[in-house]
């Protein structure tokens, strides 16, 4: 093996981890802001972990956060919650750095 490709050999699996820590940034995110949201509409605990729940399969309907997004606003429209988009969007920016944060400390 030539020092190029273990160099490109390098790149691949820091690539893959990064990837691997990102993918469980999101779900993790997700989760606490489905928690977070879930407080908001005045939900219990099993309707807030169910709810949580919910908000982490909505990720899987596209690329992106949009779908993420939208599943909190139409929720919040929906039961009246007034929370501006800025602060959704502000508080999903957050709560993924806490995540990664807490994803990369524990490993």
């Amino acid at each position: 093996m030539t020092t190029f490709d273990k160099r490109e050999d390098g790149f691949e699996k820091a690539y893959a981890m990064d990837e691997e820590i990102r993918f469980k940034a999101l779900a993790r995110r997700n989760k606490l802001l489905g928690l977070w949201a879930a407080e908001k509409l005045g939900l219990g605990e099993d309707e807030s972990q169910a709810y949580a729940k919910e908000v982490v399969v909505a990720d899987l309907e596209e690329h992106g956060d949009e779908d993420v997004f939208r599943k909190i606003r139409g929720d919040f429209d929906a039961k009246g919650v007034t929370v501006s988009d800025h602060q959704i969007r502000r508080t999903m920016d957050e709560l993924l750095a806490q995540a990664v944060i807490a994803i990369r400390t524990a490993q």
